[in-house]
């Protein structure tokens, strides 16, 4: 078992555009539907594998470009340290006061450890400034126990 950081950060209403954070039904519409669906199923298809918005289901993470991962270790607390140092380095931007008390960042990457250490995935995300958005994932590798049909996309 290992596991895969992952950071974003962007404009708050592009991270909003949710329909290409989840993946595709697994069915395609029907034959005879409008064609402005079928389209549309066709571009978020597409498009779903390799934007680089973070998906609802943070394991689906693993489908995108193996260029998005930002590292990978094989101890969860490793894991949890990167974890620790994007939240101390963006912290100062957090658009709640309260999300910057250093205590509960703390209490998160500490709970990010255990979590993973039980191969469970953890995602945070953050208002910041200006509207922005920062979203920290960390998944777990090898099988993903969330959805176990994904690969892992490095190693």
């Amino acid at each position: 078992m290992h596991h895969h950081g992952y950071l974003w950060t962007g404009p708050k209403e592009r991270f909003d555009q949710e329909a290409l954070r989840r993946p595709p039904h697994p069915e395609p519409p029907p034959a005879g539907s409008r064609p402005e669906l079928i389209q549309r199923y066709r571009e978020v298809a597409a498009e779903f594998p390799t934007v680089d918005l973070p998906p609802l289901e943070t394991a689906y993470w693993l489908i995108k470009p193996r260029s998005m991962v930002r590292a990978t270790w094989d101890e969860a607390k490793e894991a949890a340290s990167w974890l620790g140092e994007q939240l101390a380095e963006y912290a100062p931007r957090f658009a709640s006061e309260a999300q910057r008390d250093t205590t509960q960042l703390a209490r998160l990457v500490n709970s990010a450890a255990e979590r993973l250490g039980s191969g469970a995935d953890v995602s945070f995300g953050f208002y910041l400034e200006r509207p922005s958005y920062l979203s920290l994932a960390l998944v777990t590798c090898s099988p993903s126990r969330s959805i176990p049909e994904l690969t892992c996309p490095v190693r």
